[in-house]
């Protein structure tokens, strides 16, 4: 039986699908074991009622899945399924000093030109939601509140006011991991408060050539505040 008569006409395209994927579903419940021999392909011919070629093209489709390898004279055995990459920024490890670092420089090549952005681009919506989280980072400061989701909601306000959707799915990929407080903090697992009025004041600069609509200012306010905490972040690296 060819593959277009197959199953009441369906495509060759179609018939791939569906033995690659009655295939794959075998696999996963174990119905194949890692190291198993997949039956021939005359057999998988005669079960599935499809062509040879569709037979080929489904065992190519799990084998660029990971899931089967081909062995010349042999046959198709199963493999041990592959993990899935991790999402990006998840292992960002804060005992790492250098860690932390990397990261630092990666949002300095963002965030940058995200504040010179936000300065032309604002709406005056954003711009007082811009205010409003710089206003809540103090807040935290002065109660002796932990202010790193604060922080965080503020950088994220500044990259919703580029009105570029890519700079809002930066930071939502960073996450939390953005705003590292660990190596710099005291016993109590937030830093001094000598440090995070410092930090307050740089965002403060940040937000006002923002309010201003002063690009580069932005641009320059935002590189010396993420400079200047990979400075802060070197100095302990260096006197470890």
């Amino acid at each position: 039986m060819d593959a277009q008569n197959a199953a009441g006409g369906q495509t060759s395209g179609t018939l791939v699908v569906q033995v690659a994927n009655a295939l794959r579903n075998a696999i996963l419940k174990g119905e194949y074991k890692i190291g198993d021999k997949l039956p021939s392909e005359a057999r998988l011919t005669e079960v599935h009622g499809v062509s040879r070629t569709v037979v080929r093209e489904a065992i190519a489709a799990l084998r660029s899945d990971g899931l089967v390898e081909p062995r010349r004279g042999a046959g198709v055995f199963v493999l041990e399924p592959v993990a899935a990459p991790g999402l990006p920024f998840q292992n960002v490890d804060h005992a790492r000093i250098s860690s932390i670092i990397e990261l630092l420089e990666l949002r300095g090549a963002v965030e940058v030109e995200a504040a010179a952005l936000a300065a032309v681009r604002r709406s005056p919506a954003q711009e007082e939601t811009i205010l409003e989280r710089h206003r809540a980072v103090g807040e935290c400061i002065a109660n002796g509140k932990p202010t790193s989701t604060a922080d965080f909601a503020l950088h994220e306000a500044i990259a919703e006011a580029t009105n570029n959707p890519r700079f809002v799915e930066f930071m939502a990929l960073m996450g939390p991991n953005a705003i590292p407080r660990a190596a710099l903090a005291g016993a109590d697992g937030e830093a001094s408060d000598a440090y995070l009025s410092q930090l307050h004041e740089e965002h403060g600069r940040i937000v006002n050539a923002i309010s201003n609509g002063d690009a580069q200012a932005a641009r320059e306010a935002m590189r010396a505040h993420l400079q200047g905490s990979q400075r802060r972040y070197r100095v302990l690296l260096q006197n470890k």
